[in-house]
């Protein structure tokens, strides 16, 4: 039994990415195949990026509430229910053929999706070293950008050889085998039982002997109190559900310059990438850019892989240089932005080098917006941690549902809505709206970068 306990954190934590992991799949899972459900449906540009805009929308609405109940509830409980509303939405995605029934299994998709990435989030703090949170951070987001590599391509051509109802009746039964092995591994805490040991009322042995990394039985960082701060009241071992109102709680978190901070971060990085691997990559490279369907699924495969490998790189760097990690992922932006309009401007058709810069460097944007994460840790009372961050996580996914609709309102705008008419012209018209949202994000991150520095002398706050 000894040798078991140093092994457990990494167990509860591999099988909890794996459950982001699979969620990731079930919410990209029409990267590739815009052109397929458009055909599928009988539907228009706009119409198609209703599918993720309103699955974007359920997500972000959610966060909050999703967040409250962390803080209330069990997350293993969380993140299993979100398992099964997921599942749920695949079996419908697979069976209809009616427009307002696929639009209702996208919300059960986003509804489940909202209540993973948190929930996990959520339990690394039980579990592991805060010296340790950065890189299992990143590594968190690295196995979820192996789902999105399983759903840019084999999810494709999956779908292509076995039919579209094949294809996501299979997506449905993987997320239930890991419903299934969550229920059995997953605990919120050492010492806290999984799903199925509170479900039967009996405690194993390997439970009763967990202990997590941080050293003790119960080390996680909902048994802390919070630091003191002049503007959110040390709530100790007492659950942020005393609280009255579910708007003062957020309006008492941004207040802290770093909790801003940290929701401009996460707004301003990862919208690019989502809105390229969930529904517009594909119709950009093939309809736009005139590549082949083999051609643009490798290309997106390449964008997961970049992402991939960024998470391995920024977990480190983020660890060891956090007083520079702000201007890290500041030098990120700038460089997706500047790859992006590179790409808009180029006379006529982009090189296939700056097709591969692109994609390269684009999905930076996802690595990074884990930073935004780290920040947060560093300012939010531990107590309010799974509120906070279903409160910054809306950020990206607010900003990516808004540009995946001005993307289709844009193209059909042109008359350019529906893949027969897809140009390059009208996709680098459309792409452009990103613009304002990169220099909207990189304004606030400016102004409250300073506002941060100013709060943490004032209160004589250090990084953590």
């Amino acid at each position: 039994m000894r040798s078991a306990r140093p092994l457990l954190p990494w167990i509860v934590w591999g099988i909890a990415a794996l459950l982001y992991s699979v969620a990731v799949i079930n919410r990209s899972s029409l990267a590739a195949l815009g052109p397929a459900a458009q055909s599928h449906f009988g539907i228009d540009a706009t119409t198609l990026s209703l599918f993720p805009m309103i699955q974007l929308i359920v997500y972000a609405a959610l966060q909050i509430p999703v967040g409250v109940l962390l803080d209330r509830f069990s997350a293993t409980s969380m993140l299993l229910a979100g398992s099964l509303l997921m599942v749920l939405g695949q079996v419908l995605m697979a069976t209809v053929h009616n427009v307002e029934l696929a639009i209702l299994a996208r919300v059960l998709v986003g509804a489940g999706d909202a209540c993973t990435f948190i929930s996990v989030m959520r339990l690394l703090p039980e579990w592991f070293a805060v010296r340790q949170l950065p890189i299992v951070s990143q590594l968190t987001g690295l196995i979820g950008q192996a789902g999105q590599l399983v759903s840019v391509a084999p999810l494709a051509l999956f779908v292509d050889i076995a039919g579209w109802s094949s294809g996501f009746l299979g997506l449905a039964a993987v997320g239930l085998l890991m419903t299934i092995v969550g229920a059995l591994v997953v605990r919120d805490r050492p010492g806290a039982g999984t799903f199925a040991e509170r479900l039967v009322g009996r405690t194993g042995r390997i439970t009763r002997n967990a202990r997590g990394l941080g050293g003790g039985l119960a080390t996680g960082a909902f048994q802390m109190p919070p630091p003191s701060t002049e503007l959110i009241q040390i709530v100790g071992e007492r659950s942020p559900r005393s609280e009255k109102s579910l708007w003062t709680r957020a309006r008492r978190l941004l207040r802290i310059p770093g909790v801003r901070l940290a929701y401009w971060m996460h707004f301003t990085s990862p919208f690019a990438l989502n809105v390229f691997l969930l529904l517009w990559g594909t119709p950009f490279l093939v309809g736009g850019v005139g590549l082949s369907q083999p051609a643009a699924g490798g290309l997106l495969s390449l964008t997961v892989l970049s992402s991939m490998f960024a998470g391995l790189v920024l977990g480190p760097i983020s660890s060891r240089f956090l007083e520079r990690r702000v201007w890290v992922y500041f030098g990120i932006v700038l460089a997706i932005a500047a790859a992006w309009i590179a790409v808009l401007v180029w006379p006529g058709t982009p090189p296939t080098w700056l097709l591969v810069v692109l994609l390269v460097v684009m999905p930076l944007g996802g690595p990074a917006s884990m930073i935004a994460f780290e920040v947060l840790r560093s300012h939010t009372p531990r107590s309010f941690t799974g509120f906070a961050t279903g409160l910054v996580n809306t950020a990206g996914f607010t900003a990516s549902l808004i540009v995946i609709l001005l993307i289709g309102l844009v193209l059909d705008l042109q008359g350019a809505g529906s893949p027969e008419d897809y140009s390059l012209t009208a996709f680098r018209v459309a792409f452009a709206v990103q613009i304002p949202f990169w220099a909207l994000g990189i304004i606030m991150i400016l102004i409250e970068q300073r506002r941060t520095g100013r709060w943490m002398r004032t209160h004589g706050r250090s990084l953590r």
